[in-house]
């Protein structure tokens, strides 16, 4: 029609309504292996984007970019110690759609849609199952928020918070900053590494508007790290949103000190903030991830004291049941008394400090022994 606008959708929107959703129409799978597949997508839904599945490098499990994307036999193989919600996130909504578990934040899901249905995923009970909370629903727990003034960090979580458009982004995100007690408002998105042509300037202006606001993404190989994931990355910084990694320890994904250290590396030259290494959760579906606790803890030997003091996360197991995520961290401790704390650093070397310190009049508090290095003091105010 004379006079008309064509309306095109963004790139990024081309991703989604073009995204892979039929497994059977993978390339170079057998008639079985088909099969196979079908039952798992039955299950737990199959979608990834164009962009993610060209990341592929080999067709086959042994590949960490194809593991993490494409359903796997094993995902029907459940041991009875996992289950669909370990982490009891049902048990600590108060209303639909908000978890509320620690004294001071929320999580709040606004949306159960992703760009990739990670197979490892805690959410695995929800992710494409489910439409996007109706707006009566999110005003609901908007208003949870608005009355209980404890809170002041807001997590915004899915699903993927950026699948949704700016504008009803936006309609969160503004009567979330409308809310006095509400300090620190959060997302978590795997957009970044899935689909980076969703990061585009128009949105990382948008958040900008609401700071103090921060961006956990989530990368777990370096070879997700690709210059358009960088780029996207680095939009966000550049428009003063500070960017975090939540990297889950995976098997045959980044199991490895080698592989580990160079995402961590990789993270900080994209200006990316590691922030956690999560022990897999134990959630129906995955049991064929789950790496040893020793696994972990040999990682993080490998990079405390190996690499950049702040690119080192923290490795963390969110305890079942609800219990939150607790730090595990190698074992440095080898004596602590009153008087003394020994020591193990990163080369295996044992060191003595005193455990005591010194009040103001200079009496001694807990005692102050001689180290190797000689009578070292400690001051409290």
């Amino acid at each position: 029609m004379a006079g008309s606008t064509v309306r095109t959708r963004a790139e990024w929107q081309e991703q989604l309504a073009g995204g892979i959703r039929d497994v059977r129409a993978l390339p170079g799978l057998s008639d079985e292996r088909r099969q196979e597949l079908a039952e798992v997508d039955a299950e737990y839904p199959f979608f990834t984007t164009p962009y993610y599945f060209g990341l592929i490098e080999k067709l086959d499990p042994s590949d960490p970019i194809y593991l993490q994307q494409i359903p796997d036999a094993r995902e029907l193989q459940n041991p009875a110690f996992l289950e669909a919600d370990p982490l009891d996130e049902e048990t600590d909504m108060p209303v639909k759609h908000l978890t509320h578990r620690y004294p001071d934040r929320v999580l709040l899901v606004v949306t159960h849609t992703c760009a990739m249905y990670c197979r490892f995923c805690t959410r695995k009970r929800k992710v494409g199952k489910n439409p996007v909370p109706a707006r009566a629903e999110m005003d609901a727990a908007i208003a949870y928020i608005a009355h209980h003034t404890e809170v002041r960090d807001v997590l915004l979580s899915g699903g993927d918070p950026l699948t949704l458009t700016d504008a009803a982004l936006e309609y969160i995100i503004r009567k979330l900053r409308a809310i006095p007690h509400v300090e620190v408002i959060r997302i978590g998105s795997k957009i970044p590494c899935v689909n980076p042509a969703r990061v585009t300037d128009a949105l990382c202006a948008m958040l900008a508007k609401y700071h103090p606001f921060y961006l956990n993404t989530h990368f777990n190989h370096p070879r997700e790290l690709t210059p358009e994931a960088v780029a996207a990355c680095g939009r966000l910084v550049d428009h003063g949103i500070p960017v975090g990694c939540q990297t889950v320890l995976l098997r045959g994904v980044n199991d490895d000190p080698a592989v580990m250290k160079e995402l961590v590396h990789k993270l900080l030259k994209a200006r990316v903030k590691p922030y956690y290494i999560y022990q897999a959760d134990l959630v129906a579906g995955t049991d064929h991830f789950r790496t040893s606790v020793q696994t972990g803890l040999k990682i993080m030997e490998s990079l405390q004291g190996h690499t950049t003091g702040f690119g080192v996360p923290q490795y963390i197991i969110d305890a079942p049941g609800g219990g939150g995520k607790i730090p595990v961290t190698p074992q440095r401790i080898l004596e602590l008394t009153d008087d003394r704390i020994v020591l193990r650093n990163y080369e295996g070397n044992v060191y003595s400090y005193p455990a005591g310190g010194y009040s103001k009049d200079g009496a001694s508090v807990g005692g102050c022994p001689d180290t190797a290095a000689g009578t070292a003091r400690a001051f409290v105010e």
